[in-house]
């Protein structure tokens, strides 16, 4: 039977945020445009786009943040931290965010569709309880696997592989089983030369109390190439998976580790993302009836971004790749060996932890 593929997105999500900050709306328009181009708009389903509600928002963010977004952005916006800027329609964009990635866990569940891809910002995964940072205001994703938790199910799997730390998905569910979170990740400078940010995400955070084991950290500095990436879901994933035995599959998709993009200083071409979409689409064939919702996160090289979600619907329906030329540069010989002893360091310790 063929996928049911469902794309979430809604012209508010424009409305946040100005064309100055690297985290813009030329963003969406350009992952847009490309998709209408392919003509992905019209051939996936439309998928519901709503707003979170005030206790729906509450379910892991502080009463008193929610109320200091709703307010900055009734005053017109500013400053939450130097990079996570609010203006009027912050708080709009962002609850419709945070609802369409919770409601695309319930059409899932409820079987009308098999997969949805979130297009949505401001971006979540950087968003602590009661502060605001990395450009992002709710955590999107980590909401979209509460509700399924409330929703009935027993073990939701959250895969993070945005070129930087999941910080505030890490914190939300640290203590607990019912999520396990995954992420591959830039945590140093390349050499291994000082952290990156933000600063979190060490193979040795691995969860307490219920959570023990259930938080999965690869930690790799800068120039690791998306063979890198695909080895550490080799290595490490999809045996976690296998071991985990998740009911719903949550991507927190960033693509901010490809070659050309401005913040990170990683080698992954387009393919790779497609190719780690396909490995997930795999394991959650076999594991939860091909159950994922994939949401939105970072990504601030426009052609590359656009590219790699097209790549990534065209895996989460079982067809190749569409750009099979997008070729990155070599990295640096000693960089790569740099990249190869943390890879190497933490498939050790996860496989020894997890008895894998």
């Amino acid at each position: 039977m063929a996928t049911r593929l469902g794309i979430a997105y809604h012209d508010v999500f424009l409305l946040h945020g100005t064309e100055d900050h690297i985290e813009s709306p030329a963003r969406l328009r350009a992952i847009v445009r490309r998709l209408e181009e392919t003509d992905w708009m019209p051939r996936a389903l439309r998928a519901p786009v709503e707003a979170a509600s005030r206790e729906e928002l509450e379910w892991l963010h502080d009463p008193s943040y929610v109320d200091e977004v709703r307010l900055v952005s009734q005053q017109g916006g500013g400053y939450l931290d130097l990079d996570t800027v609010a203006t009027s329609e912050t708080y709009r964009a962002a609850c419709l965010a945070a609802g369409t990635s919770i409601q695309a866990v319930r059409e899932v569940m409820s079987g009308r569709l098999d997969v949805v891809f979130c297009l949505v910002r401001p971006p979540g995964h950087h968003a602590l309880p009661g502060r605001g940072m990395g450009f992002c205001f709710f955590n999107n994703a980590a909401l979209a696997a509460e509700a399924a938790v409330r929703g009935g199910l027993e073990r939701v799997a959250i895969v993070d592989w945005d070129l930087h730390h999941g910080n505030s998905t890490q914190e939300m569910f640290y203590h607990r089983g019912d999520v396990l979170y995954f992420s591959v990740h830039q945590a140093y400078r390349t050499g291994g030369r000082g952290l990156f940010y933000p600063g979190t995400g060490t193979v040795d955070e691995v969860g307490v109390d219920a959570g023990y084991a259930k938080n999965i950290n690869v930690p790799l500095p800068g120039g690791a190439t998306g063979q890198d990436f695909l080895t550490a879901f080799d290595q490490v994933l999809l045996p976690v998976l296998d071991l985990y035995q998740p009911q719903l599959i949550v991507v927190s998709a960033g693509f901010d580790a490809h070659y050309a993009d401005p913040l990170g200083e990683m080698f992954c071409s387009v393919m790779a993302f497609h190719a780690m979409a396909s490995r997930l689409v795999d394991a959650a064939s076999r594991l939860c009836g091909g159950r994922m919702v994939f949401v939105l996160e970072g990504g601030y090289d426009l052609l590359a971004t656009a590219n790699s979600v097209e790549d990534c619907l065209r895996a989460l329906v079982g067809e190749d790749s569409a750009h099979t030329d997008d070729l990155p540069p070599d990295p640096m010989a000693q960089d790569q060996a740099a990249v190869h002893r943390y890879l190497d360091h933490a498939i050790a310790m996860h496989r020894e932890r997890l008895h894998l």
